[in-house]
């Protein structure tokens, strides 16, 4: 399976929504994406990681650089992991808890969840 990365706007927000799978050959397009979205000036970005089907520790690495370089900017970043969703579960959500990486994100059930708390808590 291929990942699919399209993105969007809502209320300022680069809203960046993911399906697929996200692995060693995959990633990469994420990573890009995210430099991309950067580099284009844009500061508050969501990933919507709903419709992610799996999630590898390269997957997870992207997510943890993507934070890292957007925190350096001053940036936010915030992810979509709804407690179900793709099929069977948030798969993202439970890779990330399951590595103890989770409580680095800040996480929210939906898009509209995401853009509306006008919150600037940096997570930890």
């Amino acid at each position: 399976m291929t990942l699919r990365v399209t993105e969007g706007e809502q209320r300022g927000w680069a809203v960046v929504q993911v399906s697929g799978e996200m692995d060693l050959v995959t990633s990469p397009v994420l990573r890009q994406r995210m430099h991309s979205a950067v580099a284009d000036g844009r500061r508050d970005v969501v990933l919507d990681l709903s419709e992610v089907l799996f999630c590898d520790s390269s997957g997870v690495g992207v997510l943890i650089a993507g934070r890292r370089l957007i925190r350096s900017c001053q940036g936010r970043l915030r992810l979509i992991l709804p407690a179900q969703g793709a099929v069977d579960g948030s798969h993202v959500n439970r890779v990330l808890g399951a590595l103890g990486v989770r409580r680095l994100f800040d996480v929210y059930p939906d898009v509209d969840a995401a853009v509306a708390d006008e919150s600037s808590s940096l997570s930890a």
